[in-house]
């Protein structure tokens, strides 16, 4: 299968089983599959409070809901990427969505908080796979100059999928109880199943090597992560000797990683990939933006149920709101990168993220819901238009036989950041939210301490695609980002 097909026409792609299948048909597949993927990342979120309470667990416990599901997005996700690349990406597809759903039930269905643990981890792996073969999928249908505009498709979706997370959460939650959290993701995962299966389009890339998983590389990967989770995740926002050693462990595990990607025959990430430092710069920008988008996921249903008092329904329409503005967003963000070019677009997005979350950092009081509100659009529409470009930018770099294994380095450097905001940020909150003051104003104030750091966050990222070339403004019509 070439690349020969484009987004906005009907033109058929042959398949190995003689079947043709229309390009928009695949394109509406995977652009669903990236929906239960943000649904499933996000519909958890909103029923924090409540699970706390459910299993009589605390605000660091807590985390580790989320936290399981990105770390086995992790530690699976450039496997996936070289494991599609070599054996075919519509089957592995459907088995990410078996997993999956299978991972849902699991959770709907835990009695105890080390097995929903154990469930989430299962989505996790599932949701892995989803990412990867979504996007290298989208890369092999549409052709390189409409490439921004099915990415902006895709962001869509994403945003659609942690729109309707929390505010369905909050509903599902009121109605049905927490499992039904769980629960929804199956006979969406069912039906997405069956739309990948008749218009996908089986593929084998003959140029692509075989696959040889790199186990050693990625439990090193996994254990460091893992300590760098729990280091930052103290009890009651008190950092503890535990947590220092945990940090240490962290730090000895990646420079142990580094050593042994260097030497392996096989490794998780081929060191010269790095050698270009746009890609590095690309990567870490992906790693700070996902940093502060996880931030208002992770704390603001606390901020908007402890803080304002809000119910968990309520809390789950207010932090729709923003992701609902990337959604209408994400396909006219795609045709303005193909337009205007990947170095602008990057840009704004982490200017506009900056005016977001410096808009919470600063003043006296409680954060209003309309302020909090107003910020929370800022935030999204800003992470949008960088998200898309830079997505755009690390995937022009790729060639047809590693589509797979860059879209997994980029799934891999957003979900590092997605941890870290769901660690360390959640901990910079629990932290300054309990200062003595009284609950609503002790909640304002963890808030602004929170998004004061995510703002400093935006400008280090700007700093980095300046200074890597990952954003070269001074290069006219930059359009595949340098």
């Amino acid at each position: 299968m070439g690349r020969g097909t484009d987004l906005n026409n009907g033109d058929c792609i042959g398949t190995r089983d003689g079947l043709a299948k229309s390009s928009r048909c695949a394109v509406a597949s995977l652009a669903a599959t990236i929906f239960l993927s943000s649904l499933g990342g996000s519909v958890s979120n909103v029923g924090l409070p409540t699970l706390s309470r459910a299993f009589a667990i605390g605000f660091s416990q807590a985390q580790w809901i989320v936290l399981a599901y990105f770390l086995a997005v992790i530690s699976l996700i450039v496997n996936a990427g070289g494991l599609a690349d070599s054996l075919g990406r519509q089957r592995l597809l459907l088995a990410g969505l078996a997993l999956f759903g299978l991972g849902s039930i699991g959770a709907g269905a835990a009695w105890s908080f080390w097995f929903l643990i154990a469930a989430r981890a299962l989505q996790g792996v599932g949701g892995a796979i989803m990412l990867v073969l979504a996007f290298a999928l989208i890369c092999d249908i549409v052709r390189p100059e409409r490439l921004g505009s099915a990415l902006g498709l895709l962001a869509a979706m994403s945003g659609l999928g942690t729109a309707a997370g929390p505010s369905l959460g909050g509903f599902l939650i009121a109605g049905f109880g927490w499992r039904a959290l769980f629960f929804v993701n199956v006979p969406i995962c069912i039906a997405i199943a069956w739309m990948v299966h008749r218009t996908v389009p089986r593929t084998r890339h003959a140029t692509a090597g075989p696959w040889r998983p790199d186990w050693t590389g990625t439990f090193l990967l996994v254990g460091a992560l893992c300590a760098y989770c729990y280091a930052a995740t103290p009890e009651s926002g008190r950092f503890a000797a535990g947590n220092l050693v945990a940090l240490a462990l962290a730090v000895a595990g990646a420079a142990v990683f580094v050593l042994v990607e260097r030497r392996a025959a096989n490794p998780l990430l081929r060191p010269e990939m790095f050698r270009d430092p746009s890609l590095c710069g690309n990567l870490a920008m992906s790693v700070i933006g996902s940093t502060v988008i996880m931030a208002t996921l992770v704390v603001g249903p606390f901020y908007l149920v402890e803080g304002l008092h809000m119910t968990p329904a309520q809390a789950g329409l207010a932090l729709s709101v923003g992701p609902v503005i990337s959604v209408i967003a994400g396909v006219p963000i795609g045709r303005l990168v193909d337009r205007l070019g990947i170095s602008a677009m990057s840009m704004s997005g982490l200017v506009i993220m900056g005016v977001g979350t410096t808009a919470l950092a600063f003043g006296e009081g409680i954060v209003g819901l309309p302020r909090f509100i107003g910020s929370l659009i800022v935030v999204m529409g800003g992470y949008g238009v960088f998200q898309i470009s830079n997505n755009a930018a690390v995937m022009a770099k790729s060639s047809s036989a590693t589509r797979g294994t860059f879209a997994g380095l980029m799934n891999l450097s957003r979900n590092i950041g997605l941890v870290t905001g769901a660690s360390v940020m959640a901990s910079i909150f629990s932290a300054t939210a309990h200062d003595g003051a009284p609950g609503g104003l002790a909640a304002a104030h963890g808030l602004r301490a929170t998004f004061a750091t995510a703002a400093g966050m935006a400008a280090l990222a700007v700093a980095i695609g300046l200074s890597s070339g990952a954003v070269p403004i001074l290069r006219r019509n930059a359009k595949r980002g340098g």
